[in-house]
């Protein structure tokens, strides 16, 4: 038996199909640093395409089985990283050796302080990197949890949906656009780490600013 890579999309979807999705999502949309090393997008988007048959080649997963897992993964990772976030979030944060986690989470809790509650959550679904640990600081903030719930769940359904749609879009109108997998989820990730961009521009600012003020 082939090992599965759990960080290699192909290798989830080849071996599980839309439970490696739900599988897949639901740690990465909420288990802090075991998130951070999973596919999201990089997995939503190839799975639309597998859904997408051909006269040549009928479809490899179903379309209803992909949507379904994606969004009960998303909302419920989400959900149970709100829970992690409640229930000793920030003494585990606190205790974090990764730099990446600790900026992230910093990121997190600046996006929910600038954007408000609703937006942030739904916003942060986008962004890799801060969707996996924007769940569990909402927790350690105190957001409401009725509040938490809703727009997470408007987020994650929103955001899981999107992909495998455009991933399905793609591969029933282009032939044999599964030969092009690897540049297409190439291109997702560069497409999808587009809004980090003002976020990391206004940080190296205030670092420079801090510089010039220290010295």
């Amino acid at each position: 038996m082939t090992a599965v890579n759990p960080m290699d999309s192909a290798s989830v979807l080849a071996a599980f199909g839309a439970l490696g999705v739900l599988a897949v999502l639901f740690a990465e949309s909420g288990l802090l640093v075991v998130g951070f090393f999973l596919p999201g997008d990089t997995l939503l988007f190839p799975a639309g395409v597998l859904c997408a048959g051909s006269a040549q080649q009928p479809p490899r997963l179903t379309l209803w089985q992909v949507l379904v897992c994606a969004a009960v993964g998303a909302v419920a990772g989400g959900q149970t990283g709100y829970l992690i976030g409640r229930h000793g979030g920030r003494a585990l944060l606190a205790r974090t050796s990764s730099r990446r986690v600790t900026e992230a989470a910093q990121r997190a809790e600046r996006l929910l302080a600038r954007y408000g509650y609703g937006k942030a959550l739904v916003i942060g679904r986008f962004v890799p990197l801060l969707r996996t640990v924007l769940h569990p600081v909402a927790g350690v903030l105190g957001v409401p949890a009725r509040t938490f719930t809703l727009w997470q769940t408007v987020g994650g359904v929103l955001w899981s949906q999107t992909l495998v749609l455009a991933g399905y879009t793609l591969g029933a109108s282009v032939p044999h656009i599964d030969d092009y997998l690897l540049p297409l989820v190439a291109l997702v990730v560069v497409v999808s780490l587009l809004p980090l961009l003002p976020e990391l521009r206004r940080s190296r600012r205030e670092r420079r600013e801090r510089d010039e003020s220290a010295s």
